[in-house]
């Protein structure tokens, strides 16, 4: 399939990138007119883009259905001002709740059963059941069109985090499993960070890994190592020395498995392959190597 933007109807195309570009965190914005009343909405076009300083963008797009802006972008527009809350997944359903698009008179804390808690720089509301709160100035905002679906980006400049303790591990670090944040898909799906959606990629950037053009063919060409596999045996800096090999030969398990199929190579390398795929996923490359090149 290939789509060109000029030649599809922009909420089917809104459908494909939500789809494609996926998961997203979601920025749960609270905001104040200019007369005091709050609101409260999610939005998914949203990430952390700069430390120093501290800066978050999210995007209130124009409605594609009557290219109308919606309340978030007015009330930045007249104050300048927002606190950006996390989305944890005790209450999804209430942010939820919260993305109807009532009147701008209707307060959707109260609509989503959800608690203000006062700020202390800015003046929006913070949700006291987020565990991580974001008071931003709002330094800039970029209108990418004026047709309906164009971007409004708001660029947040975070004057002050609050962070619940509830959710820092012993070294005063957020655990991904106690935030246990929400991220948006497409449609009505979204998906839950933590739980068995963690794993760990461990690759250094000031290392050179010896790359998928150095790994000998056979290795390469495994049946059983997927190319996930093959990254991680790629990553590693030199290979391990002749010596280090020979001496892995007298590894138990390695002898049970010469033994046992010394009249069938290929089920030999098949195996040697299984075995050198579950040393990856204990994170033993080395071994991993010395196995597959013994």
């Amino acid at each position: 399939m290939k789509i060109d933007p000029k030649n599809i109807p922009t909420n089917k195309l809104h459908g494909y990138l939500l789809s494609a570009v996926a998961p997203r965190p979601i920025a749960f914005a609270s905001t104040m007119d200019a007369n005091g009343n709050p609101n409260l909405a999610p939005f998914s076009f949203f990430n952390a883009f700069s430390s120093n300083p501290p800066t978050l963008i999210f995007s209130a797009n124009r409605r594609v259905k009557d290219n109308t802006t919606k309340d978030t972008y007015s009330n930045i527009k007249a104050t300048g001002e927002v606190v950006i809350n996390t989305v944890s997944y005790k209450f999804a359903r209430k942010m939820a709740l919260a993305s109807i698009e009532y009147p701008a008179d209707v307060n959707e804390f109260e609509k989503a059963g959800l608690t203000p808690l006062p700020s202390e720089i800015v003046k929006p509301f913070r949700v006291a059941e987020s565990s991580v709160q974001f008071e931003c100035k709002v330094k800039n905002i970029i209108e990418l069109g004026n047709e309906g679906g164009a971007g409004n980006l708001f660029i947040c400049e975070v004057l002050l985090m609050h962070i619940h303790d509830d959710v820092l591990d012993a070294q005063g670090r957020i655990d991904p499993h106690k935030i246990d944040l929400v991220a948006r898909m497409g449609g009505p799906l979204y998906c839950r960070a933590s739980g068995d959606a963690i794993f760990e990629i461990n690759q250094p950037f000031d290392k050179f890994g010896i790359g998928f053009d150095n790994l000998p063919a056979k290795i390469k060409m495994s049946k059983v190592l997927t190319g996930n596999d093959l990254a991680e045996l790629a990553s590693i800096e030199m290979l391990p020395a002749e010596s280090e090999i020979e001496a892995y030969r007298n590894n138990p398990a390695y002898l049970e498995l010469a033994e046992r199929f010394k009249n069938d190579s290929e089920s030999l390398e098949w195996h040697i392959h299984e075995y050198a795929k579950q040393l990856l996923k204990e994170g033993n490359i080395t071994d991993a190597w010395k196995l597959l090149l013994g």
